[in-house]
């Protein structure tokens, strides 16, 4: 896997690499991270489409996500 891109964000860290036919996009953000697999096949432009796609409505849902992930795992957390 090999990284081609970083998207500037404020709110996370967020890296393009390409493997294998796709583009992983990874958000991180502390101790969290999402992954986005998007197929070769589904950019008909190409990759420099991959910023476009993470827009301000997909990165608040990224956010909501993170906080979501968050309290699971504190709640997981908790009962240990």
């Amino acid at each position: 896997m090999r990284i081609i891109a970083d998207i500037p964000n404020p709110h996370c860290k967020i890296s393009v690499f390409y493997m294998n036919g796709k583009y992983i996009v990874k958000a991180e953000k502390a101790h969290l991270e999402q992954t986005f697999k998007i197929p070769e096949s589904e950019l008909f432009t190409g990759p420099e489409a991959i910023p476009g796609l993470f827009n301000e409505a997909m990165i608040a849902r990224i956010m909501d996500r993170f906080r979501e992930m968050d309290k699971d795992l504190n709640t997981a957390l908790s009962l240990l």
